[in-house]
This record gives C-alpha cells, sequence and structure tokens, in this order.
C-alpha cells in the first residue's frame, strides 16, 4: 500500500516538473494572448459544443453553478471547460512563447507605461469577450471588481498600518448615497428630488465627480473614527469603528430624504463594465504607489513598533491617519459604484454580512500584499456566487475553507508580496531577463 502510494505521488511530482519546464518560459503576454483566443473561441463555438454535449446552455460560471444544480452535467461540463479554455490556452501560450518573449523584450526598450497599457488593455479584451456571453456574467464581473477596490481598501489598514477597522460598510454605504444623490438630483426626474436640473446626455463626463464625491463624504466620516481612536493604543479602533458602521445604518435608515429603510434607486446606469474596470486599475495603481511610497515605508514602521517609529521622527499619529483617510476614500468610491451597478442601493447592504465579506477577502487573500487582496478579492467574490445554489451550505462551505486557510496559512494565500509591474511584463527567457534587469538598474 505504501509502494502503491509512494509511486503515485512520484507520478505527480514528474507531471508538476514537467508542466513547470514546459510552461517556464511564457510570458504574461502569451498566457493574456491564450485567453483571447479561447474567449474568440467560445464566443463562435461555445454555442455548438455546448449543445452537442447535452448542456442546456453555456456554462457561465466556469460550469461550478451548473454542476452544483445538475451533477450528472459534471463530465459534460469538464469536457467543456477543458476543449473551450484549458486546451487552447495551454497550447496557445506554448506555441507562441519565443515570439511572445520577443514582442515582450522589444516593449522594454518603450517607456514601461506603453508595456502596461498593451497587457491592461489584453487583459481587458479578454474580461469584456468573456462577460460578453450574458448580463450575468457582466454582472458578476462589476460586483468582482468592486471587491477588489474595497479589499486594497481595508488592507490599507488592517495589513499595512496593523490595525483593525470594522468601518469599511459604513464607508461604502457613505459613498454610495453620495455619489447617488449627486447623480440623480441632476440627471434623474424623480419623485423624492423632482425633476431633474441638468441634461441626461451629460451625466456620463460627471460620474468620475460622483465617485470623487462619494469618496471624499467617506474620507469626511473617517475622521469622526480618527480623531478618537488614533489618541489611544490597542482596540479601541476596532469598537469605534464597529460602532461608526451601526450609526451609519441607523442614520440613512432614518433619513426619509434619502428613501430611509426602504432604500434610494433611480440611479442612472453609469457604471459600465469598461468604467469599473478603469477605476478598478487605478486603484490598483495608487494603492501599489501608496503602500511603497515614503508614507507607506512609514505605515510599515508604525505597524512593526510604533514606539520605534516615533523614536525614528515619524509622525505616526498623522501617519495613521492620511492611511485611514485614504482607504476610507476608495471604500467610498467602490460604494458609489456598487449604487450604480445595482441601480438601487439600501441600507441594510452595509451591515455585519458586508462587513464579514470584506474581512473574510482580506484575510484569505492576503495582509500587506497589493496581489493578496486582488487574489482575496477576486476569488471569494467568485466562489460565493458560485456556491450560490447551495443557498444555506454556502455559507457552511466558505468558513470552513476561511477557518482552513487561518490554520495552514495564518498569513493568508499571498502575504507580503510586492506588486512589482516591471517583473509582471517582462519576458521570461534568459537573455531578455539579463536585459530588462540592466534595463531596471540602469
Amino acid at each position: 500500500m505504501n509502494e502503491e502510494y509512494g509511486k503515485i505521488i512520484g507520478i505527480t511530482h514528474s507531471i508538476k516538473r514537467k508542466a513547470r519546464s514546459l510552461f517556464s518560459e511564457v510570458p504574461l503576454l502569451g498566457w493574456l494572448f491564450g485567453m483571447l483566443i479561447a474567449v474568440i473561441l467560445e464566443r463562435y463555438v461555445g454555442e455548438a459544443l455546448a449543445e452537442s454535449l447535452g448542456l442546456s446552455k453555456i456554462p457561465m460560471l466556469f460550469g461550478v453553478v451548473m454542476m452544483l444544480k445538475n451533477p450528472l452535467m459534471i463530465p459534460s461540463t469538464v469536457l467543456y471547460l477543458f476543449t473551450i479554455f484549458v486546451l487552447p490556452i495551454s497550447v496557445v501560450a506554448r506555441l507562441i512563447s519565443g515570439p511572445a518573449n520577443r514582442v515582450a523584450a522589444k516593449l522594454l526598450d518603450l517607456p514601461i507605461l506603453i508595456s502596461v497599457i498593451i497587457h491592461i488593455g489584453l487583459l481587458y479584451a479578454v474580461l469584456y469577450l468573456w462577460s460578453e456571453a450574458s448580463a450575468y456574467r457582466v454582472l458578476t464581473l462589476k460586483l468582482t471588481l468592486i471587491a477588489v477596490i474595497l479589499t486594497l481598501s481595508l488592507n490599507v489598514v488592517n495589513g499595512y498600518m496593523g490595525e483593525f477597522s470594522c468601518s469599511h460598510p459604513g464607508f461604502m454605504a457613505l459613498g454610495a448615497y453620495a455619489a447617488s444623490v449627486f447623480t440623480v438630483v441632476l440627471f434623474v426626474d424623480d419623485k423624492l428630488f423632482g425633476h431633474a436640473l441638468l441634461p441626461a446626455a451629460l451625466a456620463p463626463f460627471m460620474f468620475p465627480i460622483a465617485l470623487i464625491i462619494g469618496g471624499i463624504v467617506a474620507a469626511f466620516g473617517a475622521l469622526v473614527i480618527a480623531i478618537p481612536s488614533f489618541r489611544t493604543r490597542g482596540d479601541y479602533l476596532a469598537i469605534i469603528s464597529l460602532a461608526f458602521m451601526f450609526i451609519v445604518k441607523s442614520m440613512i435608515e432614518n433619513l426619509e430624504v434619502v428613501g430611509g429603510p426602504r432604500g434610494l434607486s433611480s440611479q442612472p446606469d453609469l457604471a459600465s463594465l469598461p468604467t469599473v474596470f478603469i477605476w478598478t486599475v487605478a486603484c490598483i495603481w495608487v494603492t501599489n504607489n501608496f503602500v511603497r511610497s515614503t508614507m507607506g515605508k512609514a505605515l510599515n514602521a508604525v505597524r512593526d513598533d510604533e514606539v520605534a517609529a516615533n523614536a525614528m521622527t515619524v509622525n505616526t499619529r498623522r501617519t495613521k491617519i492620511t492611511a485611514f483617510l485614504f482607504a476610507a476614500f476608495w471604500a467610498g468610491v467602490a460604494g458609489g459604484l456598487f449604487a450604480h451597478v445595482l441601480r438601487y442601493v439600501n441600507p441594510g447592504t452595509f451591515g455585519l454580512q458586508k462587513l464579514a465579506e470584506v474581512l473574510a477577502m482580506v484575510y484569505f487573500g492576503g495582509l500587506n500584499s497589493v496581489y493578496g487582496s486582488i487574489v482575496g478579492g477576486v476569488s471569494l467574490s467568485m466562489l460565493g456566487e458560485a456556491l450560490r445554489p447551495l443557498e444555506i451550505f454556502k455559507w457552511i462551505i466558505i468558513p470552513l475553507l476561511l477557518i482552513l486557510i487561518m490554520i495552514y496559512r495564518p498569513t493568508g494565500l499571498v502575504a507580503f508580496k510586492e506588486f512589482n509591474v516591471g517583473k509582471l511584463v517582462m519576458p521570461k527567457n534568459k537573455s531578455d531577463q539579463r536585459k530588462s534587469d540592466g534595463a531596471a538598474s540602469g
């Protein structure tokens, strides 16, 4: 029995080594192009293949929902995913690894911004073509991108600052209602606010201002927590921030001018996929620069030893307040996007369940890592949607998964890893690697 088990382990390790050697030279450009071919293939032959395999429709969320609803469809769904996604991505990425490396090497001779824009453009093309199959995919993708923004902003406080904040649903609510009131008052004929003050054609151009206003309102709300909390040490921030969340929720429920407990609707349809994607990319870029800046290093020093940081002339209170307001701003922006994606906002949305979701994404993905926030936001958001058919069992599986993560990887899946765009877009072959290293040092 032990010999058979040892053989199985040996075969598994051998397969892993071969797969690693086979795909180790494929750059990110190659993988993105492979995914682009896969989503194009699904667009043109997906329905025919699904019908031939006995599936009622194209598996919308990588087949997970379909397999959970009808386990008899598992073989057909797996075969569909392998044929449409796994096989084309693997084959195309491997076949074009050489040309992709050469293109990536040539891009290194240009400003890094051009290379980043090309990679982001390919990523957006993949997401757009994948989501175009149904409105369900579009909605899921938008909410996942918003989850990434929320996770990143909370990680600034709970990860990089080393505090424990429970106020993000409150910040999100302030941003959602502030942005909604701005757009509804100006561009919508509504029974609560009366006739629109401006033509609806101007709404897309004013929407960024609405989101910024939502972020600023959330940041002002953060001052209510920051001023008393950062005069003390310990668990006071967690207690005060939790109270703040309940205060904001209760306040909105009692404000009839914004709909009270019934919520606020009639938001114009402004949060398109390109808009949400651009704001998510901007959040990742700004947050990554923030945590790698002098302020970010000061924040790490405060987290590791506040007394020592203070002795080294770091203004610890100002540093913590700045980071807290920064995180609240992006939570407010996420709230504004969320309200305009659903085109309805209700104070009951921003309660303990939302807090539990965001905290789970932060600690699942990993503290002190932009990579970790992206992984946590995407994985738990998609997993929560995929497990929706299980209803109550969904809230048993996800907590058990989090418990296992906390036991075996207490810092999360990807913790304390810097998000280096330069390394992400560089070629993978050794000669180009040396060239890119020399360009980076220069």
